[in-house]
Formats: structure tokens, C-alpha cells, sequence
């Protein structure tokens, strides 16, 4: 997996290497993305984000949870056997 840094800005491009084309991520999706550090689980990360940003909706865990498997399903988080992530 390749991951590619935009200074200065919280924007991350991330490419499998068996994929054709990268994942961009922006905003709340890298602030997602720095806070996968293998020593998280997802509620860690849900905890994280909920004490950072508002969330009038309710809705936050089922959206983490939801990136969180569809980095999983594009290869680019695996679960560890010590955390979820």
C-alpha cells in the first residue's frame, strides 16, 4: 500500500498496489485515517472523533464503522488480531 501526503493540508491519497486507481481522502475520512495506528479499535476511534467534532445526527459510530469496512474491502486496513483494526 502506497500513501502519499499533501503538506500542509489534511488530504491523503492512499493506492493498493494491486488497485488501479487511488482513494482520496479528505477531512474527517483522514482524520479517520490518522487515528488507524494498529493500538485503536473502532470504538477507540469512534470515542476520538465524537469528543472532536459535533454530531447533532447521532449517525457517527454507523459512519466510522462503515469506512472503516470499506477500507477493509479495498485492502487497505486488515483487522489485527490484538484491536479490530
Amino acid at each position: 500500500m502506497a500513501e502519499v501526503r499533501t503538506d500542509g493540508t489534511n488530504r491523503v491519497a492512499l493506492l493498493h498496489l494491486d488497485a488501479n486507481q487511488p482513494i482520496v481522502l479528505e477531512g474527517t475520512a483522514a482524520a479517520i485515517w490518522d487515528l488507524i495506528d494498529g493500538q485503536r479499535n473502532e470504538q477507540d476511534i469512534v470515542a476520538e472523533l465524537e469528543a472532536t467534532f459535533e454530531d447533532p445526527s447521532g449517525q457517527m459510530q454507523s459512519q466510522v464503522l462503515g469506512f472503516l469496512a470499506s477500507l477493509e474491502a479495498q485492502r487497505l486496513i486488515e483487522a489485527s488480531p490484538n484491536t479490530s483494526l
